[in-house]
C-alpha cells in the first residue's frame, strides 16, 4: 500500500490512471487500526487491478476537509480525480469494504 500525504495525494490519487482506493485514517482512530490488516490483505489480493493508498488525516487535515472527510474511518474509491464511492464510519465494515474493492477491481 502506498502512503500518500498532502504533497503526493494529487499525483498519486487524483491524477492516477484507473481506480484508486484510499484508506483515510487517523493516529487515534481505533476502528481504522482494526480494519488495516483486512485492507492490506485486499491490497495484496487486488493490487494488480486497483491502486491502494492510505492517507493519515491527522497529518493532512486541510486535505481531508477538502475531500469532505469529516469522520473516520473512510474508505474511498477515486477515478479521474473524482470520488466515485465511499464507506464512512460504521458502514466501513470488512465485508462492505471487500464488496466495494471487488466491484471496482473486477470492473476494469
Amino acid at each position: 500500500m502506498l502512503i500518500v500525504d498532502k504533497d503526493t495525494f494529487v499525483p498519486e490519487v487524483l491524477e492516477a490512471e484507473g481506480f484508486v482506493f484510499v484508506d483515510f485514517f487517523g493516529d487515534g482512530c481505533e476502528p481504522c487500526k482494526a480494519l488495516l490488516p483486512h485492507v492490506e490483505k485486499l491490497a495484496e489480493e487486488y493490487g494488480d487491478k486497483l491502486k491502494f493508498t492510505k492517507l493519515n488525516t491527522t497529518k493532512a487535515r486541510r486535505l481531508a476537509i477538502s475531500q469532505k472527510i469529516l469522520g473516520l474511518p473512510v474508505m474511498a474509491i477515486y477515478k479521474g480525480g473524482e470520488k466515485v464511492e465511499e464507506l464512512v464510519k460504521e458502514d466501513a465494515t470488512t465485508d462492505r469494504i471487500e464488496e466495494m474493492v471487488k466491484r471496482y477491481a473486477l470492473a476494469e
